[in-house]
This record gives structure tokens, C-alpha cells and sequence, in this order.
């Protein structure tokens, strides 16, 4: 369910279409549908997550091309681990 509501979290439509939508993936999958309040929790968190994470790399491409970031920060942005997902956070106590 973390995966569809990270796939959400992308659109650039309102929190209540992507409820619907995680709500709809969830009967489909036989789980209980989450709160309205929940999906939009972790909406937020999925895009703070994604904007703290690395730069794209076609952005690392773009600044190598016109000498903004010497040409090896593009190797070290393909190296880069991956930013950090829903699923990998720490369980709430």
C-alpha cells in the first residue's frame, strides 16, 4: 500500500482524488481502506522524502554541461544510493 501511495504522491492532483485512488487499490488488494487523514500524512511525507533526496540525473547532466559541477559529480550521482522510500522508514513506536 506504501508503493501506491508513493506513486500518488507524484501527481499534481488534490489529496482527496489520491485517497480515492489508494482507497480503490486497497479493496482491490482486500485490505481495509486508510483514513483520509493517514493517505495525506504520508503524501506529505513521500514528497518531503523525495525533495530531500539527490538530484535527478539528467539535473547533475545538465549542470556538467554547462560547468556548473565538474564532469566526476555526475559518476558520483549515479553511484548515489537511492533516496530514501515510505517503506524505508522506521516503524512508528
Amino acid at each position: 500500500m506504501l508503493d501506491e501511495i508513493e506513486q500518488q504522491s507524484r501527481r499534481t492532483v488534490p489529496i482527496a482524488e489520491m485517497n480515492r485512488c489508494v482507497g480503490r487499490a486497497a479493496a482491490e488488494m482486500g485490505l481495509h481502506r486508510p483514513s483520509y487523514e493517514r493517505v495525506r500524512t504520508l503524501v506529505h511525507t513521500a514528497r518531503r522524502l523525495r525533495r530531500q533526496g539527490p538530484p535527478p540525473v539528467s539535473t547533475v547532466a545538465l549542470n556538467v554541461a554547462f560547468r556548473v559541477s565538474p564532469p566526476e559529480a555526475l559518476l558520483l550521482r549515479v553511484f548515489e544510493p537511492p533516496a530514501p522510500r515510505l517503506r524505508d522508514r522506521e516503524p512508528r513506536k
